[in-house]
């Protein structure tokens, strides 16, 4: 199959909309990252992302720079979100 982006970018792509339709009152991240890493194994046929190793549920660096890299994907920026989400 021919894409007009990378897998990982696809995946980055469709989780940034995915959090921003914001279908729920709580855990709008983590449904988006299970889809997402669905999409990636099932679909692309690559590995799940790492997200960044470490804990996005509670306040701290690594959910801030998950953030961060969001709030670029919302400005087209998607690279902070592709390096995040394998790091």
């Amino acid at each position: 199959m021919k894409f007009d982006y990378p897998e990982d970018e696809i995946a980055a792509r469709f989780h940034h909309r995915l959090t921003a339709i914001h279908p729920f009152p709580n855990g709008n991240g983590r449904h988006a990252r299970l889809m997402t890493d669905i999409l990636l194994v099932h679909l692309l046929r690559q590995q799940r992302f790492s997200w960044g190793s470490g804990n996005l549920v509670s306040a701290g660096d690594c959910r801030q720079q998950y953030i961060s890299a969001l709030r670029a994907a919302d400005r087209h920026d998607y690279g902070l979100l592709l390096a995040f989400a394998r790091s």
